[in-house]
């Protein structure tokens, strides 16, 4: 299925409304606010890395409103249990029966603060909810909203007495983003804002069932072979031993001890769908494969001590791995090749 030019028109004006309304409230991360949508419609989750005050509980609370869900806050801390975040079955001696209580999972936006803080046990069951979409309590199944979108972070400091999510987890979620610190002139309008109480009206732009309709739109992006097979190659660069009969790159082979896996291919693939659609284009292109390559890859790639030794950070290794790895066919080659299969 194609999409047509008023589908395509209406994506990207639903999608800049969305970015400028959440804008209102996060000053000067619009790049940030454009991963987060996309990261939401594409059914993935975010991971954020930040300092504390950056804006990340303003950021998913204005999102979960300004797609006229709801949005909840947990507190990761050593003592948080399972039943905190999905849950529990309480006896009601009335009724004489079980009732499920639902906990802070349950909504549309749900911001998972510090995640790293809390033990396995509790991680695990955030984790299972965000691949699953549903949590089992005393074995009943309960299904999630939809759009369900988890956006987790981790504080970069005090890193004494914290648990942190193997690679394994890490995996579930599709982006990875640091936030860096608002400029001097942000900084002065915030600091305005909350002087005088001034508060931002946030727009309710779309429902639900529009969030839905994007994310299915998605999937119909067309996308060459020639742009999977770049993004292919671009997540099979990053594993050692993985070079497919060429050399390994000299960055891998000396700095990287686990490269990305299978599930990073997808996400660099939807992600691309992603910013094409938004971009108000007909099909993906290597360069939206770029665009979204650094938050796939950011958290997938494992350095060893060399790196560490070198002072090599995983952003310049991913960086060169972008700018090394070659595309085959130039734009216009790909929109031939769309045009021949799509007309």
């Amino acid at each position: 299925m194609t999409l047509s030019a008023e589908q395509t028109n209406w994506f990207q004006e639903s999608f800049d409304s969305l970015v400028a309304n959440v804008e209102q409230v996060v000053l000067g991360k619009r790049h940030v606010i454009e991963l987060a949508f996309t990261a939401m419609i594409s059914e993935g989750h975010l991971l954020l890395e930040d300092y504390p005050g950056t804006g990340k509980t303003s950021l998913a609370r204005a999102m979960g409103r300004t797609v006229q869900g709801t949005s909840s806050r947990i507190q990761f801390t050593p003592d948080l249990l399972p039943g905190d975040v999905t849950g529990i079955t309480v006896y009601d001696q009335k009724k004489g029966e079980f009732e499920f209580h639902m906990g802070p999972i349950f909504a549309n936006v749900v911001l998972a603060d510090e995640i790293n803080r809390t033990p396995p046990k509790t991680q695990a069951a955030l984790l299972e909810s965000m691949q699953e979409r549903q949590v089992t309590v005393g074995g009943v199944r309960h299904e999630l909203p939809d759009p369900f979108f988890v956006l987790a972070t981790q504080n970069p400091l005090e890193q004494e007495g914290t648990y942190p999510l193997p690679e394994a987890q890490l995996d579930r979620f599709m982006f990875q983003i640091l936030i860096k610190y608002p400029s001097e002139s942000e900084e002065l309008e915030v600091m305005r804002r909350s002087a005088h109480k001034a508060e931002v009206t946030i727009d309710r732009v779309v429902s639900p069932d529009d969030i839905a309709r994007v994310s299915a739109a998605i999937r119909s992006v067309p996308i060459s072979d020639s742009v999977m097979r770049y993004a292919l190659r671009l997540v099979r660069s990053t594993r050692v031993g993985e070079a497919d009969g060429g050399e390994i790159p000299r960055v891998v082979r000396d700095y990287v001890s686990w490269g990305a896996g299978p599930r990073a291919s997808e996400y660099l693939i939807l992600g691309a769908k992603a910013r094409a659609l938004f971009a108000g284009m007909t099909h993906a292109t290597p360069e939206h494969v770029r665009e979204v390559a650094m938050p796939v890859l950011r958290h997938r790639v494992l350095l060893n001590f060399n790196a560490e030794a070198d002072q090599v950070t995983t952003e310049e290794v991913i960086g060169g791995l972008i700018e090394g790895v070659p595309v085959e066919e130039s734009p216009a080659a790909v929109r031939a090749q769309m045009d021949d299969v799509y007309g």
